[in-house]
């Protein structure tokens, strides 16, 4: 029987898409398509590459509209936000494209008599990309076009929940020599052999810290590279002289833009006691203005969560914080979409919260955060730093002395 994927779309619970997982046969040929393809790739001059990769974006692009249906329909984003991460994606693949001139020349090196003396960088080879499904295309892009850009041959591996990224980024590279840019779906015991496979010379990885560890374990008897962006539970950091209209708004948006699913999302946010109050009213207006619905309308601005079991993980973390003494201020009844037994999830702010709460400790990746009161920089700096966490922070102060210096301790 034909092991396969299945994602279950979050917008209505239906099956949306299916694939086979690739098999034992079909890895190995890929396996050994990129490295026949990476050692004519690497002799291919950079300005070449960088004309070849400026038409698989422009081929990409081509596709907005779809691609931005099947995103909503996969991982639930509304359609609205699609523009921003196919914007950032084409931003990034040109700005990457046009810095490897640069960045991929020879080096200098101070002359020294009857030497001829530089510093050249090599392509290590096949470079195996494990992309997630928060963000398929801007999480990949930062991987997948730098290592083409630098003479490697290219694996791709997306998120079971969205295989059809992964078939995108394959249209729009089908003008690259054969078998330099692939990708296949697999399981969890295939990619973990893919990446012990020789022909693997370095592995970049976006996901969960769990996922992490694993891909460590995984690679740790190669001395191969590994590159991870992990997990967060980024905490925010509004002083008393902060601009609070603006801080609050977007604090607002670094909460609550894809449902709270993104690595650097800000989960936590500490304010100066002298400017509590008045910050959490603001804070708590904005929250109340997103409109949650089916992520396939165009007046959406706040989608389900990528599954069930992600929106009951923030229900609990939500349930068990106001148990431990915190107060939720939004009233999920204002948002008539958000049904308990489905990922449609109301966003929520906690106070009276503390550091015995796993939501003020824990990833959510969710639209929940809790606002904790301090009485001083050095409270917040104490704060923000007690977490297993780091990834991103924010300092909103009127005062960029203070913000280094905060930022520094940080």
């Amino acid at each position: 029987m034909t092991r396969r994927i299945q994602v279950i779309t979050p917008v209505d619970g239906s099956v949306y898409v299916e694939r086979p997982l690739a098999e034992a046969v079909e890895i190995e040929r890929t396996l050994t398509q990129a490295a026949e393809a990476q050692a004519g790739w690497r002799r291919v001059p950079v300005a070449e590459r960088a004309a070849i990769l400026g038409r698989a974006v422009d081929a990409f692009l081509g596709h907005r509209r779809e691609i931005a249906e099947e995103l909503s329909w996969q991982m639930g984003r509304p359609l609205a936000h699609a523009p921003g991460e196919l914007g950032g994606f084409e931003e990034r693949a040109r700005h990457m494209i046009q810095l490897a001139a640069d960045a991929l020349a020879d080096v200098a090196v101070a002359p020294r008599p009857g030497f001829t003396r530089f510093i050249r960088r090599e392509p290590l080879g096949c470079v195996f990309v494990i992309a997630p499904w928060n963000y398929p295309y801007l999480t990949a892009v930062n991987s997948v076009v730098p290592a083409l850009m630098a003479g490697n041959a290219v694996i791709l591996k997306h998120s079971a929940q969205t295989p059809l990224c992964a078939e995108r980024f394959a249209q729009a590279f089908a003008g690259l020599p054969a078998g330099t840019f692939q990708h296949l779906h697999l399981s969890h015991a295939d990619t973990r052999r893919v990446i012990q496979d020789r022909r693997v010379d370095f592995v970049a990885f976006t996901g969960s810290v769990p996922g992490g560890h694993a891909i460590q374990a995984a690679a740790a008897t190669r001395f191969i590279g590994t590159g991870l962006e992990l997990g967060g539970k980024d905490p925010a950091y509004v002083r008393a002289d902060a601009d609070l209209g603006h801080a609050a708004e977007n604090l607002a948006d670094g909460v609550y833009f894809n449902a709270g699913q993104s690595c650097c999302a800000i989960e936590r946010i500490y304010v100066h006691a002298h400017v509590y109050d008045e910050f959490v009213d603001r804070f708590v207006g904005f929250a109340r203005g997103y409109r949650l619905g089916d992520p396939l309308d165009p007046e959406t601005t706040l989608g389900p969560l990528v599954r069930l079991a992600a929106a009951d993980l923030v229900r609990g973390q939500i349930e068990a914080a106001v148990r431990a003494g915190a107060r939720a201020l939004i009233d999920p009844a204002g948002f008539p979409a958000a049904r308990a037994g489905t990922p449609y999830l109301a966003p929520q702010v906690l106070v009276d919260v503390d550091h015995h709460m796993a939501v003020m400790t824990e990833e959510s990746f969710g639209p929940v955060v809790g606002i904790q009161k301090v009485a001083s920089d050095r409270d917040a700096v104490a704060l923000m730093n007690d977490s297993a966490f780091g990834l991103t922070a924010a300092i909103w102060t009127a005062d960029e002395d203070a913000a280094i210096a905060i930022g520094d301790q940080v």
